[in-house]
C-alpha cells in the first residue's frame, strides 16, 4: 500500500478505539476474577497429606479445622494454613478413629463443617457452561449493533427513501422565485386546485395528475416545485429518480408503490421526483431488453399514475433537463399531461435573482445589479447564486467587511474563465503575441455591425486562456440573422488573421478559436439551412446510444452531398475571414495602439477601449 492510500486516524476514531479497549479490558478482568475466585484458597494454602495432618494433631499443633466437602482446611498454632483432600464418602470422625486420635487430643481443636456444595456446583458445573454462553450472547449483541445499518437496509429494500420537507420550516413561495412568469402562471392552477379541489371536481374538471418541469440545470426546477407546495400549504415529498433503481429485480417497482402509498396517507400533497429521466427513459432500448429493472420501475410509475382517482389530491411533479429521452407513455394525458418549460433568465430576471441572493450578504448599497446582469448573459439562477458566493469568498480573502462591485466583476471572470494564474508569467514575446491576438478580436468586434460590444480586453492568464476578450450583448436577442453569425465567426478569426497577416508567424494560440468558428459554421449549414447551393433540409441526424451514454451523428446524405456541405462550410469561413481581414488592415494604427496599452497595463476596460479607438480614428 502506498503512503497516499493510508488514511490518518481521526481524533474521534482514536477515542472510539480507546473506549472499546477499556470496555473489553473491564469485561475480561471481571471474567478473570470470577474464574480465579474459586482458587484463592489454593493460592494461600499449602497442600499436605493425611499423615502430615495426623502428625500435627498428635503434636497438638492444630487450632482450627474446617471441612469443606472433600477438602479439609486446617490452621496450625503458628497460623500456617494447610489443607488436604479426603475421600468424599469418608467423614472426618472416621479418619480420627482410623488413626486412633483420642477425644482429649481434639478438645483443644476448633472443628467446623462448611456446606459449600452450592458454591462448588456454581464453579465446577454451571460456570464452565454459562460463561461461554454469556460471552457468545455479548458478542452477538455487539455484532448486531455493528450490522444494524446494513441489516435494516437489507430488510427494507422495498421501502422508498421518500423525504418530507418540514412544514414548520420557512416555506418557499412564488415571491422567492424570480423570473419564470410563464411557469408560475401554469402552476397557479395547480395551487388553486390543491386549495379548492371542490371548485374543479363539481364542474367535472380533472386537474393534471402530473406536471413535468423542463429546463436547463440551475434554472430553478426544484425551487419552483417547493414554491407550489408553499403556496398551497400542503406537504412536500421529494425523491430522486435514481433512488428507485436497484440491482435487485422488483425493488424499484416496490419503492414506487411505497412512494404512492405514503403520499396517499398525506393527501393532499406534492410528490417531487427529481431527475425523472433516470427511470423514465424510453423503453425497449436497454441492453437487457424489456426485462430491465429500470423498465419495470417505469411501468410501475405508469400504473400508479393511472390509478389516481378524482378524489386523490396528489400532484406528481417531475423535473428533467432531458425531455427528449423520456418514454412517450409518460407524457400522455392522464400522467405527466402538463409540461412547463423553464427558460434561462433574461436580463430583468437576472437582476431580480441577484437581489434575492444578495439579501443575506453585506453588499455595498451602491452596487448596480442591472450592470451585473448585463455582464452575465446565459447565467442560470444557480450560476448567479454561485457568482455572489464567489464574490463573498473573494471579499473575505481580502479581509473586507462588505462586497464591492469590483469583487463581483472579478468573480464573473473567474466563473467564466477560471481563476487568475498569478504564477504563470508570460515572457515578453508571449505577452506581445497575446496582446496582438486579443487586440485583433476586439478590433473586429468593434467595427463589424452585428458583433456584440467589447466590454474588456485582458492578457492576464485565466484558466486555459493566455488572454481573453469579453464580448457581451446589449440586450437579449433570441433570433439571429446569418450576418450575425458570420460576423461572430469573423471576430473569432481576428486573432488568427493578425498573427498570419501582420506578424507573419502563427502560434498554437488560435486553435480554440478555429474550433469554435468551424463548429458554428457547420451548424449554420447542417442545422440552420443557411447554405446557398444546398437543398433546404437538415443534414445529419443525432441519435443517442442509451447503453453507451453518448451522442452520435447519423450521416443521412451521400458522399457527393457531403462534399457540397464541406464546400458551403468553407465558403462561410472564407466570407468571415475576408470581413475580418479588411477591418484589421484598415485599422492598423488602432491595433498597434491597443497592443501598446495592453503590454503596459495588461487590461483595458470598455470606456478606455472606446477612447483609444476614437483618438486614433
Amino acid at each position: 500500500m502506498n503512503k497516499k492510500d493510508k488514511k490518518p486516524i481521526k481524533k474521534n476514531d482514536k477515542k472510539s478505539i480507546l473506549k472499546n479497549f477499556l470496555i473489553y479490558f473491564f469485561v475480561f478482568s471481571i471474567i478473570g476474577a470470577l474464574l480465579s475466585f474459586g482458587n484463592l484458597e489454593n493460592q494461600n494454602s499449602e497442600e499436605v497429606g493425611i499423615n502430615s495432618f495426623i502428625n500435627f494433631i498428635d503434636n497438638n499443633n492444630v487450632k482450627e479445622v474446617v471441612v469443606s466437602g472433600d477438602r479439609v482446611n486446617f490452621t496450625t498454632n503458628n497460623d500456617e494454613k494447610k489443607y488436604f483432600y479426603k475421600e468424599e464418602q469418608e467423614s472426618l470422625n472416621e479418619i480420627f478413629t482410623t488413626y486412633n486420635i483420642s477425644k482429649e487430643t481434639l478438645d483443644s481443636v476448633n472443628i467446623e463443617v462448611s456446606n459449600l456444595s452450592n458454591r462448588n456446583f456454581i464453579f465446577n458445573i454451571l460456570l464452565p457452561i454459562l460463561l461461554p454462553l454469556l460471552l457468545f450472547f455479548l458478542f452477538f449483541i455487539y455484532l448486531s449493533k455493528k450490522l444494524s445499518g446494513a441489516g435494516n437496509k437489507t430488510l427494507s429494500f422495498g421501502q422508498s427513501n421518500l423525504k418530507q420537507i418540514n412544514n414548520d420550516a420557512k416555506k418557499t413561495n412564488f415571491k422567492d422565485v424570480a423570473g419564470n412568469l410563464n411557469a408560475k402562471d401554469e402552476l397557479t392552477e395547480i395551487v388553486d386546485f390543491l386549495k379548492n379541489p371542490k371548485k374543479y371536481t363539481e364542474i367535472g374538471a380533472k386537474i393534471p395528475h402530473g406536471v413535468l418541469l423542463i429546463g436547463a440545470p440551475g434554472t430553478g426546477k426544484t425551487l419552483l416545485a417547493k414554491a407550489v407546495s408553499g403556496e398551497a400549504g400542503v406537504p412536500f415529498f421529494t425523491i430522486s429518480g435514481s433512488e428507485f433503481v436497484e440491482m435487485f429485480v422488483g425493488v424499484g417497482a416496490s419503492r414506487v408503490r411505497d412512494v404512492f402509498d405514503k403520499a396517499k396517507k398525506q393527501s393532499p400533497c406534492i410528490v417531487f421526483i427529481d431527475e425523472i429521466d433516470a427511470v423514465g427513459r424510453q423503453r425497449g432500448v436497454g441492453v437487457s431488453g424489456s426485462h430491465e429493472e429500470r423498465e419495470q420501475t417505469l411501468n410501475q410509475i405508469l400504473v400508479e399514475m393511472d390509478g389516481f382517482g378524482t378524489d386523490t389530491n396528489i400532484i406528481i411533479i417531475g423535473a428533467t433537463n432531458r425531455p427528449d429521452v423520456l418514454d412517450k407513455a409518460l407524457l400522455r394525458p392522464g400522467r405527466f399531461d402538463r409540461v412547463v418549460v423553464l427558460d434561462a433568465p433574461d436580463i430583468t430576471d437576472r437582476t431580480e435573482i441577484l437581489k434575492i441572493h444578495a439579501k443575506n450578504k453585506p453588499i455595498i448599497k451602491s452596487v448596480n445589479f442591472k450592470l451585473i446582469a448585463e455582464r452575465t448573459p446565459g447565467f442560470s439562477g444557480a450560476d448567479l447564486e454561485n457568482l455572489l458566493n464567489e464574490s463573498a469568498i473573494l471579499a473575505a480573502s481580502k479581509n473586507k467587511k462588505e462586497i464591492s462591485l469590483e469583487d463581483i466583476l472579478n468573480s464573473i471572470e473567474k466563473v467564466l474563465l477560471g481563476p487568475e494564474k498569478k504564477s504563470h508569467i508570460l515572457s515578453k514575446e508571449e505577452k506581445k503575441i497575446t496582446a496582438y491576438h486579443e487586440a485583433g478580436h476586439a478590433l473586429v468586434a468593434n467595427f463589424l455591425e452585428n458583433c456584440d460590444p467589447v466590454h474588456k480586453i485582458s492578457i492576464v492568464s485565466r484558466g486555459r486562456a493566455a488572454g481573453y476578450t469579453l464580448n457581451l450583448p446589449e440586450k437579449e436577442i433570441y433570433l439571429h440573422s446569418k450576418d450575425y453569425y458570420i460576423d461572430t465567426i469573423a471576430m473569432m478569426l481576428g486573432g488568427y488573421i493578425v498573427e498570419k497577416e501582420l506578424l507573419k508567424k502563427l502560434s498554437s494560440g488560435p486553435s480554440s478559436d478555429l474550433k469554435k468558428a468551424t463548429d458554428l459554421a457547420k451548424k449554420l449549414i447542417t442545422e440552420f439551412a443557411m447554405g446557398e447551393n444546398l437543398p433546404i433540409r437538415i443534414y445529419g441526424e443525432k441519435d443517442e446510444l442509451f447503453f453507451l451514454g453518448n451522442n452520435t451523428v447519423k450521416v443521412d446524405y451521400s458522399e457527393e452531398t457531403a462534399k457540397m456541405v464541406d464546400k458551403e462550410i468553407a465558403n462561410i469561413i472564407d466570407t468571415a475571414y475576408n470581413r475580418a481581414k479588411n477591418v484589421i488592415l484598415k485599422n492598423k494604427k488602432a491595433l498597434e495602439k491597443l497592443v501598446e496599452v495592453l503590454v503596459k497595463k495588461e487590461t483595458i476596460e470598455k470606456d478606455e477601449f472606446k477612447k483609444i479607438i476614437e483618438n486614433v480614428i
